[in-house]
């Protein structure tokens, strides 16, 4: 499946994923309610971009991840703080405990899980009371993503990378509309609320092309597709861009509580 090219190489990941804002992240603690006694599930928890400041608060975090190796990168992490532990699994295979959980969150990762088991299966590992997050993740327009950058990155891809569509472009973040219709649907679920966070990140051409190899899209691709489109984009940044490029990020923070 295309979510186990995650776990080939989880130091480049752990590198190069971006971690979340901090005022999503305080969002969420803030929605949730965290406290250091609060227990708290991660689905799908990378290696830790969102774990590691949920941690901080002190709370008793769960995290499931798929991947072994991601894993072993997760749990040094979160070496600091002992109140985190990881388990691998499929979240679709994972044993709920008895005990419930204050907060059951997913940072870009909720659509990997099969769509029949992740809400009621989520909502089921919460208490009456609890939030289920979820943080989505869109690329968008900005940053150096302008007509003339977009027409040559679009080249590049058009010739290495299979199906491309052709005149592909950024779209702009006020036309992104949130997907809250399983949440809507659950009959467990209530007070459903979305809040959009924008971030921009500069990378050199090392860091940018160290972020493409963890995109799953990418790492499908054949080793020369993937050369070629690796070389393509570095010389664009390097002899077009100044060496540097800046790209903007949409997340947004769907949230909804179990009723009693």
């Amino acid at each position: 499946m295309l979510r186990d090219v995650f776990d080939e190489d989880p130091e480049v990941y752990d590198r190069a994923r971006p971690a979340y804002p901090p005022p999503l992240v305080e969002a969420l603690i803030t929605a949730a309610g965290l406290s250091p006694e609060s227990r708290v599930l991660e689905v799908g928890p990378g290696t830790g971009q969102l774990t590691v400041p949920l941690a901080r608060l002190g709370c008793r975090i769960t995290a499931v991840e798929l991947g072994p190796t991601v894993a072993a990168v997760t749990r040094r992490n979160l070496r600091p703080f002992p109140n985190a532990r990881v388990e691998v699994s499929a979240f679709e295979e994972w044993p709920l405990p008895e005990e419930p959980f204050d907060l059951v969150v997913s940072a870009t990762a909720f659509h990997w899980i099969d769509p029949a088991v992740r809400v009621p299966k989520a909502t089921a590992a919460l208490a009456p009371g609890g939030t289920l997050a979820l943080v989505t993740t869109e690329h968008v327009a900005g940053g150096s993503w302008n007509q003339d950058f977009c027409d040559l990155i679009q080249r590049c891809y058009e010739r290495w990378v299979p199906g491309t569509p052709p005149g592909l472009r950024m779209p702009d973040e006020s036309a992104l509309i949130p997907d809250t219709g399983e949440l809507d649907r659950s009959d467990h679920l209530d007070a459903v609320q979305v809040r959009s966070f924008a971030q921009e990140i500069t990378y050199t051409v090392p860091q940018y092309l160290d972020l493409l190899r963890t995109f799953s899209n990418h790492r499908a691709l054949d080793t020369t597709s993937l050369t070629g489109l690796l070389d393509c984009v570095r010389d664009l940044i390097e002899n077009r861009n100044g060496g540097r490029v800046t790209k903007r990020t949409l997340h947004q923070l769907i949230m909804a509580r179990r009723g009693a």
